[in-house]
């Protein structure tokens, strides 16, 4: 068994703790669910070589059913088929637009601000391009349960400027992308949905 699978088990270690400590009744069965989320927590700081300390800040307690977090992306196209991207200050890698869909913004709105922020161009959301489930693609193992839901953008207006938290942003040909931040896209997937995104079918990739 790799350390992706273990993670993925870990994972749901963590999932099935969490689901008991919002269902149990009994104070023994709570401290099993708790002891159960330690451990798991204790195994995702192993596998992903991070401290103990790291996860515990990360993952709030759990008060309702567990289920996956959500990246929002957005896939933009210039008039020459260029892809619109954002150089990454946590890995100095590029990535296409996006972040964490937040709560009271409908997934389409976190795609065209998100674009704004980060490259400093204004968008429509024109149609879902892709669901994907992260643990179904190779990123990087990461300690958290993902869906990516990524949108077909068109451009409307602003100027190419690097958001606070981006070190560059530019439009790259789909021959010579750069150096990709594969925790958040992969090349596979870029080319995947450059397709889908010229084609006139428009279906919507998923898992």
């Amino acid at each position: 068994m790799d350390s992706k699978e273990q993670l993925n088990l870990a994972k749901r270690i963590k999932a099935i703790s969490e689901t008991g400590l919002v269902y149990a009744q009994d104070l023994y069965d709570r401290e099993r669910y708790e002891e159960l989320k330690v451990i798991s927590l204790k195994l995702m700081a192993q596998l992903g070589n991070m401290p103990m300390e790291a996860l515990e800040d990360f993952f709030l307690p759990q008060e309702d059913y567990p289920t996956p977090k959500v990246d929002v992306r957005a896939f933009v196209l210039n008039e020459k088929d260029e892809i619109l991207m954002a150089r990454e200050s946590i890995d100095g890698k590029w990535t296409i637009p996006g972040g964490w869909a937040d709560i009271g913004s409908t997934p389409s709105e976190t795609a065209v601000r998100e674009v704004k922020e980060e490259t400093g161009i204004e968008v429509e959301a024109i149609r879902l391009l892709a669901v994907y489930d992260k643990q179904a693609h190779p990123h990087p193992p990461a300690p958290i349960y993902v869906y990516k839901l990524i949108f077909l953008c068109q451009m409307r207006g602003g100027e190419l400027q690097a958001g606070f938290d981006m070190l560059d942003t530019g439009f790259f040909p789909l021959d010579q992308l750069p150096e990709l931040s594969e925790e958040r896209i992969l090349e596979e997937q870029i080319h995947a949905l450059f397709k889908n995104a010229k084609s006139m079918e428009s279906k919507v990739y998923f898992d």
